[in-house]
């Protein structure tokens, strides 16, 4: 599809990769970009329409949808990451990151799909990451939440074929935001994980390695996974 006099709505876009997206929304011609916040007045992103939306409360769900019923390109960017790991880490964090990256992206698939459908049928953006694909200590809970979110992605780009949703999923290592202030590792720019996810779609693409990194942690999933991890294998 078009990004050129298409409607956006990019949930997260307040800051980081959410906030490129609208402003590259804007720029390359969208007719309306609603960016969408838990705390809408935060969005200072000029030429769009902010709009309240927190992707864990099904109302607010419900009421964005209503709101924003001429949408024709979702962009599911909100994300969070709690630092929590699995097997000590505190399961109401652990519970919170699967609320919002699969729950959460799922209940605005499920609230906007008949809304594409409406409107010709459009695509969906899911923003994923690299730690869809590995896990990585100090940030498992995130890890196994973007792997049912990267399923996520796969199971309802079947589902909504029919109607004539592209589903592009969008892949990356570390983006230089504010969620990964604490990585010390080399950072993509948020804009560009923005211009590669809407060039993925304009070119009906399913799926965007945006980094190096992407590319490699996908290319070893055929692999013996103690190769990519260097554990030792038990033995009995």
């Amino acid at each position: 599809m078009k990004i050129a006099n298409s409607v956006a709505l990019v949930t997260g876009a307040n800051r980081g990769i959410g906030r490129r997206f609208a402003e590259q929304l804007v720029e390359r011609g969208a007719a309306k970009v609603y960016a969408a916040a838990r705390d809408p007045e935060g969005v200072d992103v000029p030429g769009v329409e902010p709009l309240r939306l927190d992707i864990t409360d099904p109302a607010s769900v419900a009421a964005a949808a209503v709101a924003a019923a001429d949408v024709t390109l979702l962009v599911n960017n909100a994300g969070i990451l709690t630092g929590a790991n699995l097997v000590t880490g505190d399961m109401a964090e652990i519970r919170r990151e699967m609320d919002t990256h699969f729950y959460g992206t799922l209940s605005v698939v499920r609230a906007f799909a008949p809304v594409l459908a409406g409107n010709g049928g459009g695509a969906i953006v899911n923003v994923l990451s690299a730690l869809s694909w590995f896990s990585y200590d100090g940030a498992n809970a995130y890890a196994a939440a973007k792997a049912a979110q990267w399923s996520l992605t796969n199971g309802v780009r079947i589902e909504l074929a029919g109607q004539g949703t592209l589903v592009t999923g969008v892949h990356l290592g570390s983006a230089d935001t504010d969620m990964s202030r604490a990585h010390d590792g080399d950072k993509v720019d948020p804009a560009e994980v923005a211009r590669a996810a809407l060039d993925g779609v304009e070119a009906g693409g399913l799926e965007v390695l945006v980094d190096d990194w992407s590319a490699t942690v996908k290319a070893t999933l055929a692999d013996d996974p103690s190769r990519f991890y260097r554990l030792p294998v038990p033995t009995l």
